[in-house]
């Protein structure tokens, strides 16, 4: 029922995904969800539990044997397709805070940081620093990311190309530090 819920914000936006609608697709009526789930934050919270997974997945998958500019590029590839694919379940992830240390999202987001943290063995970042190179590299991702899923780049530069751009700005500013 969850990743039904994931990919119905996908289809529709996480702004406009209910119960009621989550109900109507799965052809069942609403009050059938509450055997599943305790109403729509929970749902909520666990589609951003699974985004995140998700994402840590894609991302972690995409830097095992790279180092350095190699895994900067494919973490950042990775991030920016799994928030383009999935726009309304990576929103679902946004300002959601997990509620102690075994909480799915609390789980999920740390295996996330950890991949962006192994990118950043690639580089020689102290260790007083390495919290902000995470969200300067959070930052670029999504914003990137979050831009392009909304459709805010309209302009004629070849996004692919612009973004290849932001992965070799990174890269000089990480070996800058």
């Amino acid at each position: 029922m969850v990743a039904a819920g994931a990919a119905l914000a996908d289809e529709v936006g996480f702004a406009r995904l209910t119960m009621g609608l989550l109900a109507e697709r799965l052809g069942v009526r609403t009050p059938s969800l509450y055997k599943h789930v305790s109403g729509q934050d929970d749902l909520n919270r666990r589609i951003a539990a699974l985004a995140v997974s998700e994402a840590a997945d894609a991302v972690g998958g995409a830097v095992q044997g790279y180092a350095g500019r190699d895994a900067l590029g494919a973490a950042a590839r990775a991030f920016r397709a799994f928030v383009v694919d999935h726009p309304g379940r990576y929103a679902a992830t946004i300002g959601v805070e997990p509620t102690g240390p075994d909480d799915p999202m609390a789980v999920a987001s740390l295996r996330l940081l950890g991949a962006f943290r192994a990118v950043l063995r690639g580089y020689a970042i102290a260790e007083p620093d390495v919290d902000h190179a995470l969200r300067m590299l959070r930052s670029l991702c999504h914003g990137f990311a979050t831009l392009q899923a909304g459709g805010g780049f309209q302009w004629s530069a070849d996004i692919d190309e612009s973004f290849e751009w932001l992965i070799a700005f990174a890269d000089r500013g990480l070996r800058a530090v």
